[in-house]
């Protein structure tokens, strides 16, 4: 690194000392991959961190998290979603970069689209109607998530004209897009009010959904909700001696799961300052020592319920309740329209989606129920497939956590990095192209 000649050398220790000192280490453990994060305690770094290793879609098997002062040490024990080490260099260089560089406060950028926050009330066919309305007003959909809980849904919408294929400008088309998905959200039985708005956030996608359904107050329980086997179990304490509240999750275990807590306790205001989470079997168990960030633990029942009930509902938003179709189809527009139309005519509700489009191709992920929430049957499901195209729509089998391997590494093309680079993001294979660690980002 070069210093300018007014960087005194104050300056350059702080720079130092903010910087994150990442170590991956694949020879210390037979089962996991070891990444070692060192840095300076600051609000948010720690979900930073997890962050990252969350858009690989990697499994976090065991984390140590401890401060001392006002630095902070994470291990994480990770592996693919198959169990296995991480071996694939450009998979590690990126995790190492990407670690090494959160403390400069790291954003995504829109890239040109415009993005469309939407909340309102859950039903069968929704989507399909908010699409239809995209494509009839000519915008194009590039990227979208979309979560649905407790009869909520929430849905972050990347677009573009059609015809200028850049972010929407013309204001009266954009009033009338709002109005048109405003009253689409809304419906003939909204309990609540719907939001649609256009917005210039550039917070993580997903951070963004767990904060439009935390202030649509999703996590509200009606008074017929009874707990089930499926849901998670949340206790908090507080530790008066060390002045701590102590919370701890146990649930199945899943992708993205650390993400998802850890995200909701930053956005409520409270600072992790020493964490253990392990797994066995298909259960995750995580315990937290936390604080308000003035340095109290949680003063009263009421926060307590209100602390047991957000991360109940933060762990439920991303549950696999449906089954897995992935679409890869050549983009064109309306595309999104017509699939949904033809769930919608077959009696299929979309419980959760993930749109991204790469190099012209269409590569999205649904989550589909029966209106009544249970799966939907296969033939119906065989029946949709005919319609859209066989080879376009796919019915994909999750991975069994922590499942014995069926082949050797030289079986799979591309080894177990290539297993990780096939199922990453759009917006994780971007940035590698763009660092220069993959050759194309198609």
């Amino acid at each position: 690194m070069e210093w300018s000649a007014c960087t005194d050398e104050y300056e350059k220790l702080v720079i130092r000392m903010s910087t994150p000192r990442v170590v991956i280490d694949n020879a210390v453990c037979s089962t996991a991959t070891i990444v070692k994060v060192d840095s300076a305690r600051k609000h948010g770094i720690l979900l930073d961190a997890i962050q990252v290793l969350a858009d690989l879609d990697l499994l976090i098997k065991k984390a140590y998290i401890s401060s001392d002062g006002r630095w902070f040490m994470d291990v994480f024990h990770v592996t693919d979603q198959l169990g296995n080490k991480l071996t694939d260099e450009s998979v590690l260089n990126y995790i190492e970069q990407s670690l090494g560089s959160i403390h400069n406060g790291k954003i995504n950028s829109s890239n040109g689209f415009t993005a469309l926050e939407l909340t309102g009330t859950d039903r069968v066919g929704i989507l399909s109607e908010v699409f239809a309305v995209l494509a009839e007003l000519q915008c194009d959909v590039v990227e979208a998530k979309v979560w649905t809980h407790n009869g909520r849904i929430a849905s972050l919408i990347y677009v573009r004209d059609c015809d200028s294929r850049s972010a929407l400008e013309d204001y009266q088309k954009i009033n009338k897009l709002e109005a048109r998905l405003r009253n689409v959200l809304k419906g003939d039985n909204d309990i609540r009010s719907a939001k649609t708005s256009i917005s210039n956030s550039v917070i993580h996608p997903e951070r963004r959904l767990h904060q439009m359904m935390f202030a649509d107050r999703d996590y509200e329980r009606s008074r017929i909700f009874k707990f089930t086997p499926e849901t998670p179990f949340v206790s908090v304490q507080n530790w008066a001696e060390k002045g701590y509240s102590v919370v701890n999750v146990q649930c199945k275990d899943r992708i993205k799961l650390m993400f998802d807590v850890v995200c909701n306790l930053t956005d409520m205001e409270y600072v992790v300052f020493h964490a253990t989470i392990n797994t066995k079997d298909d259960q995750a168990y995580l315990e937290f020592y936390i604080r308000h960030k003035d340095g109290t633990p949680i003063s009263s029942e009421p926060e307590r319920q209100r602390v047991i009930q957000c991360l109940q509902a933060a762990v439920e938003r991303r549950a696999n309740e449906g089954v897995r179709l992935e679409l890869y189809a050549e983009d064109k527009q309306g595309l999104l329209a017509e699939v949904m139309r033809t769930f919608r005519e077959n009696g299929m509700n979309v419980i959760r989606t993930e749109i991204s489009t790469v190099g012209g191709v269409a590569a999205n992920v649904f989550y589909v129920t029966d209106a009544m929430g249970y799966p939907a049957d296969p033939k119906i499901i065989e029946s949709v497939r005919q319609k859209i195209g066989l080879s376009n729509l796919k019915v994909k089998e999750l991975p069994l956590l922590r499942q014995q391997k069926t082949k050797s590494e030289g079986d799979q093309p591309g080894g177990v990095g290539g297993a990780v680079l096939l199922s990453l993001g759009s917006l994780v294979r971007r940035n590698l192209y763009n660092l220069g660690l993959i050759k194309s980002c198609s």
